[in-house]
């Protein structure tokens, strides 16, 4: 909001604008012959060219769904041959600070169908509070009841995640290394519908489709349960279709050790090292395999800030490897269609700093091209708005089909709330793609997990919910600016702004309310639990 007044005052000193709107010159007389002025072409130019970057992006999602409805019947369902001997399998499990999630963890991995003497587990904990001595314990009763399992503790988070996965790999005995984070259900023939796999020796990964175990939880996880099948369903699958670069998403998947030291190993310049490894393997020669028919079941963040931790920590890690990535594709020897999937695949998150510029363009656009005319809006609004927005819809309700084909059509509801959330996301991974860009360093942020499903809870967390600190306040703030922006639409009868403006006013407040009720009412229950303690 800062920036805001002094882009209304510029607004509304120009002659050619704020002195025709202060006398109330909105007469359809100007249609067809109003003059721009540099001014207005100051604003008409980054609106425009904002609006086409955001159309690119847009026709990709479609050229997504065209690809993978050509080459989805190239996905495999089961490995061609199978190992006469199964090879050796590690089986590392990356945990911080997972109290809430540790116990199903381990269970459904001792459940895995896997001979034992060819397994090992190992728990890479970097926790600083009691998961480390609870697991610990836990470990030590797996062991004596006979599963090869083995316990590490770090007392630093060096490398993160990144890290820990590269120090087990200094002890792992495994040809073939499965990964699984803390809120995972592996089911227990994981290794043997992923491993055989690898009788073709050029296959360095076998990834797995996520599926969710707490959906029906709320709205929010329905969203964040739509969103991520669109990854999983459409991109995964036009990618590894089409013989295209896809990435690893650092679990539910195994890898070939030998690939991953190929590739130099788990680095950490960046918040998704799975992206990075990928990328750096699949230019080295290796294969990745695509698996959906293999269901992986996963835990969804509950809280909206929790869901705004987590992608704004993938937009940043994404846009990190683009920046550390990109020039080394460009210079590779690939095919033009292999380098711009890559490039399309990961710049995406760029659209988010493009969303909030264009958020302050659009009320004095809007003014700007009250002037213009109806017609113009159509011929040249309409196209952009086609490919920009509604391929989103159209994107996601197809992986909805794809995965429910009896009951796709009540995704149809959810899709304001896919839209809204996707505002949502606007500040937090803005922050996350300009950090990148500029080289900012921060830590690896978890996102809490409770071992929760579909069944209502009440959740007692405070401790492991991170502040959302300015957050809410800046996304509450635009949103305001938005419902001026919406008041300003109803008096100039401009009818078609006025879904477009409503959505982010939705997006906005619901972020930022929402994050604000949630820690209010955490720290009443921290208070609450407080006197109790001291009263007993």
């Amino acid at each position: 909001m800062i920036l805001l007044s002094p882009l209304l005052a510029l607004l509304f000193a120009q002659p050619t604008l704020g002195s025709r709107i202060a006398n109330g010159l909105f007469d359809d007389t100007f249609s067809g012959i109003y003059q721009l002025s540099p001014f207005d072409w100051a604003l008409l130019i980054p609106y425009f060219g904002i609006l086409i970057i955001l159309s690119i992006y847009g026709l990709h999602r479609y050229e997504t769904m065209r690809r993978y409805r050509k080459y989805r019947k190239n996905l495999p369902r089961a490995a061609a041959e199978e190992f006469e001997q199964l090879p050796r399998v590690t089986i590392q499990l990356p945990l911080y600070n997972e109290r809430f999630v540790v116990d199903r963890l381990l269970e459904e991995v001792g459940k895995i169908d896997y001979p034992r003497e060819l397994l090992q587990i190992q728990v890479l904990d970097d926790s600083t509070d009691e998961t480390h001595p609870y697991t610990e314990r836990l470990c030590n009763q797996y062991r004596a009841a006979g599963l090869p399992i083995e316990y590490r503790h770090r007392t630093n988070r060096h490398g993160y995640k990144a890290g820990a996965l590269q120090e087990g790999l200094e002890t792992a005995s495994g040809e073939f290394i499965a990964i699984f984070d803390a809120d995972f259900v592996p089911p227990p023939d994981f290794l043997m519908r992923t491993v055989h796999f690898f009788t073709d020796p050029l296959v360095g990964v076998v990834q797995t489709r996520w599926s969710y175990l707490n959906k029906e939880f709320s709205i929010l996880t329905q969203v964040e349960a739509m969103l991520l099948d669109g990854h999983f369903v459409l991109e995964h699958g036009a990618r590894c279709g089409s013989g295209l670069f896809f990435n690893f998403n650092g679990t539910a998947g195994i890898l070939r050790r030998r690939m991953i030291d190929d590739a130099g190993g788990w680095q950490h310049e960046t918040l998704t090292e799975d992206s990075d490894l990928s990328y750096r393997a699949q230019l080295n020669g290796w294969r990745f395999v695509y698996v959906p028919a293999l269901e992986c079941p996963s835990e969804l963040p509950i809280e909206t800030y929790g869901f705004q931790v987590q992608q704004a920590r993938w937009a940043k890690g994404l846009t990190q490897v683009a920046k550390k990535l990109l020039p080394r594709i460009f210079k590779a020897d690939l095919p033009f269609r292999v380098k711009a999937e890559a490039f399309l695949h990961l710049t995406p998150n760029i659209s988010y700093p493009l969303m909030i510029a264009i958020s302050f363009l659009l009320l004095p656009v809007m003014i700007v091209r009250f002037y213009m005319g109806v017609f113009q809006m159509v011929t040249i609004d309409l196209p952009l708005i086609i490919a920009s927005f509604w391929s989103i819809s159209a994107f996601y309700l197809y992986a909805q089909k794809e995965l429910y084909p009896k009951s796709w059509w009540k995704s149809i509801a959810f899709l304001p709330m896919l839209m809204a959330a996707g505002v949502a996301l606007t500040v937090s991974n803005s922050k996350g793609v300009l950090e990148a860009l500029f080289g900012i360093q921060t830590s690896f942020a978890r996102t809490a997990k409770y071992a929760i499903g579909a069944q209502k809870v009440k959740v007692q967390s405070a401790a492991y919910r991170r502040k959302s600190g300015w957050l809410p306040y800046i996304e509450i703030a635009i949103g305001a600016y938005f419902v001026y922006m919406v008041d300003f639409a109803i008096q100039t009868l401009n009818f078609f702004a006025i879904p477009f403006l409503v959505l982010f006013v939705c997006g906005y407040w619901w972020a930022g309310f929402t994050t604000i009720y949630e820690e209010y009412r955490d720290r009443l229950q921290w208070q609450r639990a407080r006197k109790l303690a001291e009263l007993s």
